[in-house]
């Protein structure tokens, strides 16, 4: 199974040149289950369905209910910004937490579970979400974290296959808030919640920085640092859900166009259903 999570940086910069790099990277990766963050949402029109629509995936979108700090950054008051989750297998579920926020202002982040009903195998949990940004603020990110852990616990069911959680935390690797999830350098955040940060699979020399300053957009933001995270639980039985590589992608101009101002992460897990990719034609 192969996971992918990006930020795709709403309505930012070039964002109609933007989309169709964003799209040509996926097409390319031939992911089967995809967590967005920062997706943009018309009266009319969402990235993620048409990104959808164009793959042949399936699609879930859940909206902020709090957008109005993202609309006055880009002066856009009616254009919507949430999370989103594509699928190349069925979506049989959703569910939507919203998780707490800054103590100085309302940036409505939100964790949106689907469960994905894999044919001939057991339903994947999936989660992904997007963690509150400021510098300071790891405190209001480890309660984050402790509600989605919390949120993942209710959620993921009885089934082997262990819970996959994507998303944009916005922390360094060795923050407090990427220590709650895994339970062996700090407790865990809920008592028998324990999951593996994907990246613990790469090659070491791989680049590993998601918000990297050689981007165009990030001119002046620093440093390069890895911020953007697949975690998954432990292996289910036959190694379900084990990672078997993980790499970063869509860091690069498509046709001239940055995609977007992170790069995304993509992970190979060990899933019940084992199809040769390179005999199986994708859109």
């Amino acid at each position: 199974m192969r996971v992918v999570t990006w930020n795709v940086w709403w309505r930012f910069g070039p964002w109609e040149k933007r989309r169709h790099a964003i799209l040509a990277v996926l097409r390319e990766l031939r992911p089967d289950v995809v967590g967005l963050q920062e997706v943009w949402a018309t009266g009319d029109e969402n990235l993620a369905q048409w990104l959808a629509g164009e793959l042949g995936l399936h699609w879930a979108w859940a909206a902020s209910d709090a957008p109005q700090r993202w609309q006055k950054r880009n002066g856009e008051p009616d254009v919507d910004f949430g999370n989103a989750v594509l699928s190349r297998w069925p979506i049989a579920g959703r569910e939507v937490l919203r998780l707490p926020s800054n103590t100085r202002y309302e940036d409505g982040r939100l964790v949106l579970h689907t469960r994905l009903d894999v044919p001939g195998g057991p339903p994947v949990p999936f989660f992904t979400t997007h963690l509150t940004s400021d510098p300071d603020a790891s405190a209001v990110r480890c309660a984050q974290v402790r509600e989605l852990v919390g949120f993942v616990a209710r959620h993921r069911g009885d089934g082997p296959h262990p819970p996959v959680i994507t998303g944009d935390f916005n922390a360094w690797p060795d923050s407090d808030e990427i220590r709650l999830l895994g339970g062996l350098r700090t407790a865990p955040a809920v008592a028998g919640q324990v999951f593996l940060d994907a990246w613990e699979y790469a090659d070491p020399s791989a680049p590993s920085a998601t918000w990297d300053t050689a981007n165009p957009y990030l001119s002046g933001f620093g440093p390069s640092v890895r911020i953007d995270y697949i975690h998954v639980g432990p292996p289910g039985p036959g190694g379900l859900g084990h990672v078997r590589s993980v790499r970063r992608a869509g860091f690069g101009p498509v046709d001239g166009v940055w995609p977007s101002d992170h790069a995304a992460v993509v992970a190979d897990l060990v899933t019940a259903e084992c199809p040769d990719r390179s005999r199986t034609p994708r859109m």
